[in-house]
């Protein structure tokens, strides 16, 4: 397993248009490979962001027809790195979705996909509201994706409040966590940075977790602040408000130390509740 990993995190402010969103990752996917990145992050709906759900489930193809991921593809292949995309919606149904992230290695191929299990369905304000899954099919399936940085755990965006996820993804072997989203704003500044180095520190990982930024057609604000957190919760690199490319150099020998150090994915016990 190689120990030295160079990681980016790709900021964006994805739109409605697949086409536009495309040309705009892979401008970011460059940038972030000449400045020598081995392993490239995207947000959650890299592809497009389009509100209300219904226009969403429209304007959503079906895997085999998207065109970002012969794009994806071909891009991973010809600059030699291995490319996370995020997320992008791909017609599981009629009337449902996927919310899938898709990770690419170096060669073009496609290593692994994983479908979001955890749906956004809640009620921020009377002004902002979210119902992922009257258009989104839950994934039923914890992903672990084999690398030459050894495992890599996969996620998007809600998963992250689901702490025994991450849990069982570093037992079963991944020592990075990926955790692709578009948190909105009152959330992101409220629970953003201290979610993220939870699970970095509960389970000794690397946490890369790159984020949509800024205001959206219909109105929808993302928080940004794309971050990479090393496994005693130390902030690597962090995006601020703006779209860009923000990188890290990971240490993956800083896993085995952490959970040398704080051995408590050892340590579980069972237990019963009491009331």
């Amino acid at each position: 397993m190689e120990q030295k990993l160079k990681a980016a995190c790709i900021q964006m402010s994805s739109g409605p248009v697949i086409t536009g969103n495309l040309d705009e990752a892979e401008k970011l996917i460059r940038q972030a490979a000449a400045q020598g990145a081995k392993f490239i992050a995207t947000p959650e709906n890299t592809c497009h962001i389009r509100m209300p759900s219904v226009e969403k489930l429209n304007s959503a193809p079906a895997q085999e027809d998207h065109p970002g991921l012969p794009r994806f593809s071909a891009l991973a292949k010809e600059l030699g790195v291995w490319i996370l995309i995020g997320s992008m919606a791909v017609k599981a149904s009629e009337d449902k979705l996927y919310n899938r992230s898709f990770l690419f290695d170096d060669q073009g191929n496609l290593a692994v996909h994983y479908d979001k299990i955890h749906l956004f369905d809640v009620v921020l304000s009377e002004k902002e509201k979210y119902g992922e899954s009257e258009v989104i099919e839950p994934g039923t399936e914890a992903v672990v994706a084999w690398t030459p940085w050894g495992g890599m755990g996969m996620s998007i965006c809600y998963d992250l409040r689901f702490a025994y996820l991450y849990r069982d993804l570093a037992k079963a072997g991944a020592g990075i966590l990926l955790i692709p989203a578009a948190f909105t704003v009152p959330t992101g500044k409220a629970h953003w940075e201290t979610l993220l180095r939870a699970r970095a520190i509960e389970t000794g990982s690397f946490v890369i977790a790159p984020g949509q930024t800024g205001e959206h057609e219909g109105g929808r604000k993302t928080w940004g602040h794309s971050l990479i957190i090393d496994p005693w919760g130390k902030i690597l690199a962090e995006g601020g408000e703006k779209v860009g490319v923000v990188t890290a150099e990971l240490d993956l020998s800083e896993v085995e130390a952490a959970r040398t150090r704080i051995p408590s994915l050892l340590h579980d016990r069972k237990y019963k509740v009491r009331s």
